[in-house]
């Protein structure tokens, strides 16, 4: 197994292989988490296995329940959120194809929890997920009116980035 990256408080991710046609991980999440915000990938298809637990997924705003040994296949650029909202601890196997920066992403957003950039909540605040957000806008993207989010996120990117956030891996 390869480096172990945390993605959240209660969320990691092992990478298993990378490579530029596939970035595979065995992500593991904690019991009765809420789900992320919707977010989407403009050119990459992801695939979870469900290992162990119960995996909670919206995916275009339906909602699906898999138990270890099923698997859900979500295509680039449908929204969607992946939690766990079952008692028992959870992990899949989780594919993104191409890897693209999704490697570098997940890097970047370790760095903040290892260097304790973080809040009260144990998430990063605004100014650092704009900072992000921005920068890996090719391969990670909220859900929603493009012509909204992506002003945001440029103004709290240039914000954060004054503050000292710098994306990419350490």
């Amino acid at each position: 197994m390869g480096d172990e990256l945390r993605l959240t408080p209660s969320e990691t991710v092992t990478i298993r292989e990378s490579s530029a046609e596939l970035l595979e991980v065995e992500g593991s999440w904690e019991p009765r988490g809420k789900p992320p915000p919707a977010h989407y990938h403009p050119a990459q298809d992801e695939r979870f296995e469900v290992l162990e637990g119960t995996l909670m997924a919206r995916v275009a705003g339906r909602q699906h329940v898999l138990q270890a040994g099923e698997s859900l296949d979500i295509p680039r650029g449908t929204p969607h959120q992946i939690w766990n909202a079952g008692a028992e601890p959870m992990r899949a196997l989780w594919q993104t194809r191409p890897r693209l920066r999704t490697d570098a992403w997940f890097r970047s957003i370790d760095r903040l929890f290892r260097e304790g950039k973080v809040g009260r909540g144990g998430t990063p605040g605004p100014l650092a997920y704009g900072t992000y957000l921005s920068e890996y806008d090719d391969v990670f993207r909220l859900a929603g009116p493009r012509i909204a989010i992506r002003p945001l996120v440029a103004v709290l990117g240039v914000m954060g980035r004054a503050k000292g956030y710098r994306p990419g891996p350490s």
